[in-house]
């Protein structure tokens, strides 16, 4: 009865439009439920949601919103096994007797609800310009390292390097960094500076639940980081004897670098600086949003760089320095204290 839910379940999924690699970890987590209760669905009860919470929170320190996310999974569940069109509650009583079907489980005063557009550490922030410069400069460091002590490694060092650029200089996620390949750069007639790297095609965005990744165009707006990817392109990638992969990043054993690689290299730069730890490489992003906010790049070009549908998400990321704001304090009390206004006028 147990897999002939799931089965259902999943169909209807299906049916949805959603993605194997969405239905599959939801599955995975009611069956992980049902081992936590060790009870079958028709005999779950929401006082089991509440164990099962208090479980994930006070012995797995897992944060609300992952918690969230799994309670959601298990209320979609719940809500399928429900819905009298499904039939399961009268197929459970037949065929375990009477009182024995599911009933919901999750309710409003039992579960986590979404109330903050953010969720993150509050320690979470973007660089300062001059963290973003002192990292960058430490990537470029260990090229030169690696060829004064004439050792191995000096090619993927620059090709690390470059790999810290294109985040900053496109404002892009780690996945999307790693997944970039040569053909995603294009021209813009509009803004010809860059030539062949005028644009830059992101093909894999973060997805909506259940949908295929998002594309989006990203305008470049950072010429040194365009200089720099065109070296890597021309000078440096050549030499990693890759010519017939499609990716932007090769290793020298001629696969695709993954995003944990560059997580790997970030934390071992980050804490060879001294760095917070509460840096983490996703704050390259935001420090690209809020340099670019400091600059007075318009609210509406950003957002659509970052590839956020809301301008309440650009928001979240935007973390301005205290010159900006005092820059901005001073034009919003002009008005007010009558600054540049002709001498003598009255107020």
């Amino acid at each position: 009865m147990f897999e002939a839910m799931l089965s259902g379940w999943r169909a209807q999924q299906t049916a949805r439009g959603l993605r194997g690699d969405t239905i599959g970890p939801r599955e995975q987590m009611v069956r992980r439920f049902g081992e936590f209760t060790s009870e079958y669905p028709w005999g779950w009860l929401p006082g089991h949601m509440d164990e099962w919470s208090l479980h994930l929170t006070a012995e797995r320190h897992l944060a609300p919103s992952t918690i969230r996310a799994y309670q959601c999974m298990l209320r979609l569940f719940s809500e399928y096994l429900c819905d009298g069109r499904y039939g399961w509650a009268v197929a459970c009583e037949q065929e375990f007797g009477p009182g024995k079907h599911p009933v919901a489980i999750c309710h409003e005063w039992n579960t986590i609800a979404h109330l903050n557009d953010y969720e993150g550490s509050p320690e979470a922030r973007p660089f300062t310009r001059q963290e973003m410069q002192r990292f960058l400069d430490y990537a470029d460091e260990q090229v030169q390292r690696a060829v004064r002590a004439k050792r191995k490694g000096a090619l993927a060092a620059y090709r690390d390097a470059t790999v810290f650029k294109v985040m900053y200089g496109w404002g892009l996620r780690r996945t999307e960094t790693s997944k970039l390949d040569l053909a995603d750069w294009g021209r813009n007639p509009a803004a010809p500076e860059f030539g062949r790297y005028d644009m830059l095609n992101v093909r894999y965005g973060k997805a909506k639940r259940g949908q295929p990744p998002r594309r989006r165009n990203v305008a470049s707006v950072m010429g040194w980081a365009v200089e720099a990817v065109a070296d890597y392109v021309d000078n440096i990638r050549p030499k990693l004897g890759c010519a017939g992969h499609p990716a932007l990043w090769v290793t020298e054993r001629g696969g695709r670098i993954k995003p944990a690689e560059i997580n790997a290299r970030f934390v071992a730069f980050r804490d060879a600086l001294g760095l917070p730890p509460a840096l983490v490489p996703h704050s390259i992003r935001h420090s690209y949003v809020s340099h670019l906010t400091e600059d007075g790049a318009d609210r509406r070009f950003i957002q659509c760089q970052v590839g956020h549908e809301a301008d309440s998400s650009t928001a979240v990321y935007t973390h301005v320095s205290s010159d900006f704001m005092n820059t901005a304090l001073r034009r919003a009390l002009a008005p007010a204290l009558g600054e540049g206004k002709p001498a003598g006028r009255e107020r």
